[in-house]
């Protein structure tokens, strides 16, 4: 095969992997369930609130692979956010169970076509790399057999009274302008603060912390933090792609958290609907923001040995 055949058919897969991956989360979005927020609460969610990692690594998984793995775990009701590929789990002396169906998650990177090395030298410019996809596929470890036994363990969920502390004290760290009052939250770009009305304010308490985690995710693209474009006006494809990003940060931050995340804008729904039938790699680059925004946000997070913020902090920082 020409090496111009090849690079066809390599975009062709590109683009059908991204196809794949949209269609998917367009059609859990249809049938009413956010893949970002799972329904951890129902009968179908037997795994903890947690992010999936990699048992052998112990490498979070980040971006769109979370919610690829998220929505596996609450469809086939597995018990735990690890997982292995085929080839893990014989290097641990275990097995993938005969008949077992794995699933597919995905691994972005960029190279440089020998052609474009040879353009680039021959004209003295910088070769351009071109961005790839590729897909692998990885097993939970409720799907293996004669794994050690400290691998499939899940690890134990975050203790209630330690959630808010650590949130109280992560916002404190992040430098971030927080400010506490009025009756509805927001992130003002133009003189980067954030505004979320006291914890008093809400039927349930740690939706206060949800939503704190969801305007601090919109505080993490500022041009001095994660330098996202944060230019859409209310209504256009460009905001309701900023709030896509910070839904599903909230998401990856709840859930490293142990909080189960919740939507917060279940309004924007239709919005990011027609973001993704418009654009089918907009989810992935929605996610892998999100990703960057929840690990900008939880570096921020105290050593659980440490001690945290008072409990009085919330009341000294109101407006």
């Amino acid at each position: 095969m020409s090496r111009h055949k090849r690079n066809a058919v390599a975009k062709r897969d590109r683009t059908n992997l991204y196809s794949e991956i949209t269609d998917k989360i367009i059609a859990q979005l249809e049938a009413g369930r956010v893949p970002w927020v799972q329904p951890w609460g129902t009968a179908a969610a037997k795994a903890p609130v947690a992010m999936p990692k990699n048992a052998s690594t112990g490498r979070n998984y980040s971006g769109i692979n979370v919610l690829l793995l998220w929505g596996t775990v609450i469809e086939r009701g597995f018990t735990c956010q690890s997982w292995l590929t085929f080839r893990q789990a014989l290097s641990l002396g275990g097995n993938v169970r005969k008949g077992e169906r794995g699933t597919t998650v995905v691994y972005t990177d960029r190279f440089v076509p020998e052609d474009e090395k040879r353009r680039a030298a021959e004209t003295g410019e910088d070769a351009q790399a071109i961005p790839f996809l590729k897909r692998f596929t990885v097993f939970n470890t409720d799907q293996c057999e004669n794994l050690p036994e400290d691998v499939a363990t899940a690890a134990p969920p975050v203790p209630t009274g330690l959630i808010e502390p650590r949130v109280e004290a992560l916002i404190a760290a992040s430098g971030i302008d927080f400010r506490i009052g009025g009756n509805r939250a927001f992130y003002v770009p133009a003189h980067d603060y954030v505004q979320v009305p006291p914890p008093q304010a809400y039927f349930e308490p740690i939706d206060w912390h949800r939503t704190a985690l969801h305007e601090l995710g919109h505080a993490s693209g500022h041009m001095s933090r994660l330098n996202r474009d944060m230019t859409g006006s209310f209504g256009s494809k460009r905001y309701a792609f900023e709030e896509l990003i910070a839904e599903i940060n909230a998401a990856f931050c709840c859930a490293s958290l142990g909080i189960t995340p919740t939507v917060r804008h279940a309004d924007y729904i239709g919005s990011w609907l027609e973001v993704m039938r418009e654009d089918n790699r907009a989810i992935v680059r929605a996610a892998s923001q999100a990703s960057k925004a929840a690990d900008w946000l939880l570096s921020f997070l105290p050593d659980p040995d440490s001690s945290t913020v008072g409990a009085d902090m919330i009341g000294r920082r109101a407006a």
